[in-house]
């Protein structure tokens, strides 16, 4: 084991575990809820494919968000995986620049899906979902979403959060 390396003895509390969690590089996505007047949306890092047989993913809500009592009066949401170009929208969405609700939509093209929620034009990929189940646990809903359609941007370059910042992947790749 190298200096680098720590282990953190007994009790997980949880300045230690964010800390663990910040090494998981992950995709960053905006989750749009609501119609109309009555939308919102956050950011989110936990989004996961959960089944291709019928077509289903994975997403993490903290139940305090203004997102959540949304989400449960519509029963519905889109997966608006950003691209490298689109960091500008998951501050918005996160609450950095203090909007709330309709207003962080602004300063982004949207179109409406099958379900009727909102999806960012030149995200990454859309899913477009209906929620199936949402199993609480602890401070958070584990969402299962039935995706309806989904659209892609082709050669686009995935927004990534690693570290506790946005990141991006190198131009060099290998093949």
């Amino acid at each position: 084991m190298n200096a680098a390396t720590a282990i953190i003895p007994g009790r997980v509390d949880e300045p230690h575990f964010k800390m663990s969690m910040r090494q998981l590089a992950a995709a960053v996505s905006v989750i749009t809820v609501g119609h109309g007047d009555d939308r919102t949306g956050f950011t989110a890092t936990s989004v996961s494919s959960l089944s291709a047989d019928v077509p289903s993913v994975i997403v993490s809500v903290n139940r305090t968000s203004s997102s959540w009592p949304v989400l449960e009066r519509y029963r519905r949401f889109c997966v608006n995986v950003l691209a490298h170009d689109q960091q500008h929208i998951a501050r918005s969405f996160a609450g950095h620049d203090g909007r709330q609700g309709v207003a962080r939509y602004a300063d982004a093209d949207w179109h409406t899906l099958t379900t009727g929620t909102l999806a960012l034009k030149d995200a990454l990929t859309v899913l477009d979902c209906d929620l199936e189940q949402a199993i609480h646990h602890h401070s958070h809903a584990i969402l299962i979403g039935h995706v309806r359609a989904i659209t892609v941007r082709p050669g686009a370059q995935p927004l990534l959060y690693w570290q506790g910042g946005f990141q991006h992947l190198s131009a060099a790749r290998e093949t």
